[in-house]
């Protein structure tokens, strides 16, 4: 396993995702791929879609266990995105964005180096906002260039060192 490398921070949105979503939980998580592969064939083709990045963007359900997990495209419009997508808008947040570099079949562990290492270390909370995964227009198995980012708030004095689970 890698070592993480430090995250930068920036600001990101406001942005439009149209895209294909699915409810998930820590075991029905590895349905995620297939997500993407369902996805896929439609990259390139959404009305209105801006570049060849795509996201991954995944929030908690409220009163619930699980997450709503979207793959998706940014767009220019979301009034012309055809009805069998989902829409997404995002508004404009400061995220740490984390790069992750070796194949997508070990994104588990630099997630887990995320959660489990730089955020108890560090001097930021996460929002509860959705949480991202940005991958250029060159990502493929054999090339992973990926962001993943996390909406941050910074921790107040007392939080430092114990980050809210």
């Amino acid at each position: 396993m890698a070592d993480l490398a430090a995250p930068r921070f920036e600001e990101f949105g406001p942005v439009l995702i149209a895209g294909m979503g699915q409810r998930y939980n820590d075991e029905t998580s590895v349905g995620i791929p297939a997500l993407w592969q369902r996805f896929d064939p439609h990259i390139g083709h959404i009305p209105g879609q801006l570049s060849g990045k795509t996201y991954g963007v995944m929030w908690p359900l409220k009163g619930a266990e699980g997450f709503e997990y979207v793959c998706g495209v940014e767009v220019s419009d979301l009034s012309a995105v055809p009805a069998e997508f989902g829409r997404l808008t995002l508004e404009k947040q400061k995220y740490a964005v984390f790069s992750h570099t070796g194949p997508i079949s070990t994104i588990r562990d630099t997630l887990g180096q995320i959660w489990n290492q730089w955020l108890p270390a560090s001097a930021v909370r996460i929002a509860k906002r959705p949480r991202l995964e940005i991958y250029s227009a060159a990502f493929n198995d054999s090339n992973p260039i990926r962001g993943l980012a996390a909406d941050l708030k910074k921790r107040t004095q007392r939080q430092l060192g114990h980050p809210c689970r």
